[in-house]
C-alpha cells in the first residue's frame, strides 16, 4: 500500500540547490530555491544579487546547454567559464531577460529586433501589389547590387570559363543607406568665408594657423591663400572642399591633399562620439546637422518598396503605425494562402499590446528605447510560449514602469509561474517583492560588506526579520509640508518630439521638479528632446557606461589624472609610468594583471600574472611612493579610505579629493579604485556616471530615473544628494516613477493620460500635496494610496 502512495523518484527534484557560490563578492553562499515558484532576490545595490542569479545560476545553465551542441556550433557561441561554485543541482533551462539596452545601431528598430519586420516583409512579398521581389526587396538593411563577369570552373580536370551575372533587389534607400537621416556639414562652422586662408579662415579644431593641417591648404597651390574664401571661383571652391585624395609636393614634401570635407569626415565623423575629446565633440555637435533623408522621407526604403501596397497600405505605412493600430489592421486581413504567417504576426503584435508597449511603432529606432522598454521588448518572445519547466531570470522588470504598469507586469510574472516555470527576479520595488512565493535577501552591505544571505523565506518572514530590506519594506515617504519657491522658469513651447502634442510648459528653476507619467507618455521626449537650445543643462541619461576590464572607477571619473601627476611630481619621473595602460604596465601581462589562454570553443582560462602578482605594474614603478604608498596600494583602496588619504598630510591632493568626495556622495564609498568596470552592477554604474557629471558646469541637472537599481535604503541617500544639489543653487529635473521621489518633490509635471497617441499632454502641474488632494490623474491615485492620504 505504501508503495502506491510513495512519490515517483522523478518528482523529488523540486529544488535548485546552490552550495558555496563565490562569484565576485559572494562569500560561500548556499541557497535552496523552490522550482515552479516565483523567487525574488533583494538587497542593496552591489550586495551580490546579480552575481548569484546571473553569474552563477543562469550562467551555469547556459553553459551546460551550450555543451550539448557540437564543437563546430560551440565555436560560434559565446564561451562561458564554469562559475565559482561547489555544487549546482537541479538546474533547468534558463531564459535570461536582462536590462542590457538594445544596441544603438542606426539600422536597428523595434521591428527588426523582434522579428515583426521579418514577418511583414514576407507578407508584403506575397500579397503586395505590384509585386517587386523577394522579402529582401522590402528590407532597408539590404542594398540593391548587380554584377556580371567570367568565372573559372574546374570540370573533369579542365578549366572552363563561364559567364555569370547576378542581381539582388534590396529595399535600402540609396541616399541615406537605410538610416532614414542624412548628415550635412554646416559650412559656416568650418570656416569664416569673409577671411582668406592666410588670415586664419579655418575654425576647425586642430587646424591652427601654421600647423601641418593648415599648411596643406595654404601651400597646395590650387587657389590663392590671400583671397577671401567667398571670392573663390566654382573650381577653386570645389578643390578646397571636395577634391578627392591626390598625391602632390607641398613645402617640398610628398603629401596627400584632399578636400576639407572628406578629410573632416574621415578624421572626426567616423569616430565614436563618446571617445572624442570634449572640444572636438562640441565642434562635431555644432557642425553636423541631421536632416530627414529627402528621397525616402525618413522611411529608409526605396521608392519601389514604398509603392507596393496591401489594401492601400505600404510596408513603410505599416511600420509607422502605432503597434496597437497595426494589430487591428493585420486582424482585418483574411488571406488563406498566408494564414500561418498572419497568425504568428498577430500573436507577436498582441504580445506588444499585452505587455504595455502598444504605444511604440515598429520603425522606432531600438537605441531610443529606455532600459525598461528594451527589457519588455525582449520579454515578448516568451509570452505565450508553450515551454514549461523553464527558469526565467529577470533583472528588475519594473524599471521604467509607472506604479499603474507594475500591476500588469506582476500579472505577467505570475502567469509565467502558473504555467509551471521557475521565475527568478532581482527586484527593489516593494510592490513587486510582495507577490513572491520565496524571498532571498542578500547583504548586509554592498561590495565587500555584502555577499551573504541575510534572510530566506516568505515575504511575511522578511517583514519580521529586521534585515535592512525588511525594515524598509513598508517605508512610506510623506509629502513635504513646505516646498521651495522657484527662482525662475525654463520655458518649453510647442514641443512636438515623438508623441508630444504641442506641449507648452514652464519648468520651475531652483527647485526639485519631478516629471512623471505612465511609461510611453512622453517624459523623456519632453526632458531630453525639447529643451530650448542654449539652456545650461547637464543631462545624465540611462545609457550604460561602456568599459573594458582595463577601465575602473579611477580611470572613468578622471581621478587617475591628478593621482598620476602627484606621484610623478613627488618622484621626479613622468606620469605615464603610473598608468597600467601605458608605460608602467607589467610587460608580461601588458598591464591586465592576468594572462589569458584562449581555448577556442572552451572557456578561456585567466591566470594571475606571475611577474607582477596581479598588480599590473612593473616592479620598478612600485618602488616610487607617495605619502608612503605605492600606486598599486592606492588603487587597492576603497573610495572612503582614499578620501581620507588624499585629504591631509603629505598626500594632500585637493583635485583628487574633490572627485572622491563626489563618489561617496552618491553612495559608492565601498568601491575600490582599481576594480574593473565590468564587475560593477547596473545601479553602481549609473551612480558612477552621476558622480562624474556632478562636476560639469551647468545650472540645470536633468536626471533620467536615477533610482534605477537602487535599494529602498539607498533611495533616501539619493534624495539627500538631490536636496544638497538644489540647496547649492542648482535646478534639478528628475524623470521618475518612484513614489518616494515624487513625494519629496517641490513641483510635479505629470504627463499622460495614457501612452503613445493617448499621451503626450500635460495632465497636471503643481505641488505633490495638490496632486494627492485632487487624485485627478493615474499618478495622483497611486501617490495618494502610497502616502496613505
Amino acid at each position: 500500500m505504501d508503495d502506491a502512495t510513495a512519490p515517483h523518484a522523478a518528482d523529488s527534484h523540486d529544488l535548485i540547490r546552490v552550495h558555496g557560490a563565490r562569484e565576485n563578492n559572494l562569500k560561500d553562499v548556499s541557497v535552496e530555491l523552490p522550482k515552479r515558484r516565483l523567487t525574488v532576490f533583494t538587497g542593496v545595490s552591489g550586495s551580490g544579487k546579480s552575481s548569484l542569479v546571473f553569474d552563477t545560476i543562469a550562467a551555469e545553465s547556459q553553459r551546460l546547454i551550450n555543451e550539448t551542441y557540437s564543437a563546430f556550433v560551440q565555436g560560434f557561441m559565446p564561451t562561458l567559464a564554469r562559475p565559482e561554485v561547489d555544487v549546482l543541482d537541479g538546474l533547468t533551462t534558463a531564459i535570461i531577460v536582462d536590462q542590457q539596452r538594445m544596441g544603438a545601431d542606426p539600422r536597428s528598430t523595434v521591428g527588426t529586433a523582434t522579428d515583426a519586420n521579418a514577418m511583414l516583409r514576407i507578407l508584403f512579398s506575397r500579397l503586395g501589389k505590384p509585386h517587386i521581389g523577394s522579402p529582401k526587396a522590402y528590407s532597408f538593411n539590404v542594398a540593391s547590387i548587380s554584377g556580371a563577369g567570367a568565372v573559372t570552373v574546374e570540370r573533369g580536370g579542365q578549366q572552363v570559363k563561364e559567364r555569370r551575372s547576378f542581381s539582388i533587389t534590396g529595399g535600402m534607400c540609396p541616399r541615406c543607406e537605410g538610416r532614414g537621416t542624412v548628415t550635412d556639414l554646416d559650412l559656416t562652422q568650418l570656416f569664416d568665408d569673409s577671411l582668406s586662408l592666410n588670415e586664419g579662415a579655418l575654425t576647425v579644431p586642430g587646424y591652427k594657423t601654421g600647423g601641418w593641417n593648415y599648411r596643406l591648404y595654404t601651400e597646395s597651390g590650387l587657389y590663392d591663400p590671400d583671397k577671401p574664401i567667398r571670392k573663390f571661383t566654382k573650381r577653386e571652391l570645389h578643390d578646397f572642399l571636395y577634391k578627392e585624395p591626390t598625391r602632390m609636393k607641398i613645402a617640398g614634401i610628398n603629401m596627400t591633399y584632399e578636400g576639407l570635407i572628406p578629410r573632416i569626415q574621415k578624421s572626426m565623423l567616423a569616430k565614436d562620439k563618446e571617445g572624442m575629446q570634449p572640444h572636438i565633440r562640441a565642434f562635431v555637435e555644432r557642425a553636423v546637422t541631421f536632416t530627414v533623408c529627402p528621397e525616402c522621407e525618413g522611411t529608409r526604403l526605396t521608392a519601389a518598396a514604398r509603392s507596393s501596397k496591401i489594401d492601400g497600405v505600404s510596408i513603410a505605412d505599416a511600420c509607422a503605425m502605432q503597434i496597437s493600430d497595426l494589430a487591428e489592421w493585420v486582424r482585418g486581413l483574411d488571406q488563406p494562402t498566408v494564414a500561418p504567417l498572419l497568425a504568428s504576426l498577430r500573436h507577436t503584435l498582441d504580445s506588444f499590446v499585452e505587455i504595455g508597449l502598444g504605444y511604440l511603432s515598429l520603425d522606432r529606432p531600438a537605441g531610443t528605447l529606455s532600459g525598461g522598454e528594451a527589457q519588455r521588448v525582449k520579454m515578448i518572445r516568451h509570452l505565450g510560449s508553450s515551454l514549461t519547466d523553464v527558469t526565467y531570470v529577470f533583472d528588475e522588470p519594473t524599471i521604467g514602469l509607472h506604479p499603474h504598469d507594475i500591476q500588469r507586469m506582476n500579472e505577467l510574472l505570475l502567469r509565467l509561474r502558473d504555467k509551471g516555470n521557475t521565475v527568478l527576479v532581482v527586484e527593489h520595488k516593494p510592490e513587486a517583492i510582495a507577490i513572491a512565493d520565496h524571498v532571498v535577501d542578500l547583504g548586509p552591505g554592498a561590495g565587500t560588506a555584502g555577499g551573504t544571505v541575510c534572510f530566506e523565506g516568505t515575504v511575511e518572514g522578511l517583514r519580521a526579520s529586521g534585515t535592512l530590506t525588511g525594515r524598509h519594506l513598508d517605508d512610506r515617504a510623506a509629502v513635504k509640508d513646505t516646498v521651495r519657491k522657484p527662482t525662475g522658469a525654463l520655458e518649453i513651447r510647442g514641443a512636438t518630439t515623438h508623441n508630444l502634442r504641442n506641449v507648452d510648459v514652464d519648468i520651475p528653476l531652483g527647485v526639485l521638479c519631478v516629471v512623471t507619467g505612465v511609461a510611453g507618455s512622453g517624459k523623456s521626449s519632453l526632458v531630453h528632446g525639447s529643451m530650448p537650445s542654449g539652456a545650461d543643462v547637464v543631462s545624465v541619461d540611462q545609457t550604460p557606461i561602456r568599459g573594458s576590464r582595463r577601465s575602473n572607477p579611477a580611470t572613468y571619473t578622471g581621478l587617475l589624472e591628478p593621482i598620476r601627476k602627484a606621484f610623478a611630481k613627488a618622484n621626479g619621473v613622468k606620469p605615464a609610468l603610473f598608468s597600467a595602460n601605458s608605460e608602467g604596465a607589467c610587460p608580461t601581462c601588458n598591464g591586465a594583471g592576468v594572462v589569458y589562454t584562449d581555448l577556442a570553443m572552451m572557456a578561456g582560462v585567466a591566470t594571475t600574472c606571475e611577474e607582477c602578482e596581479g598588480k599590473r605594474f612593473q616592479a620598478s614603478v612600485l618602488e616610487y611612493t607617495f605619502g608612503g604608498r605605492d600606486i598599486a596600494e592606492v588603487l587597492a583602496m576603497s573610495v572612503t579610505e582614499a578620501e581620507e588619504f588624499f585629504a591631509t598630510g603629505e598626500a594632500r591632493t585637493p583635485s583628487a579629493h574633490k572627485i572622491l568626495e563626489r563618489m561617496s556622495d552618491v553612495g559608492l564609498g565601498y568601491l575600490t579604485l582599481g576594480q574593473p568596470l565590468t564587475t560593477l552592477s547596473g545601479g553602481e554604474r549609473q551612480r558612477l556616471k552621476l558622480a562624474t557629471h556632478m562636476a560639469d558646469k551647468g545650472g540645470i541637472y536633468v536626471l533620467d530615473e536615477p533610482t534605477t537599481g537602487l535599494h529602498l535604503a539607498d533611495v533616501e541617500q539619493l534624495l539627500a544628494l538631490l536636496d544638497r544639489l538644489v540647496d547649492s543653487g542648482k535646478s534639478v529635473i528628475v524623470v521618475e516613477h518612484h513614489q518616494a521621489v515624487m513625494a519629496h518633490a517641490d513641483w510635479i509635471v505629470d504627463l499622460g493620460p495614457g501612452a503613445g497617441h493617448d499621451g503626450g499632454r500635460v495632465v497636471f502641474e503643481g505641488t505633490p500635496a495638490e496632486l494627492v488632494k485632487t487624485r485627478s490623474t493615474l499618478t495622483g491615485e497611486h501617490l495618494a494610496d502610497y502616502v496613505g492620504a
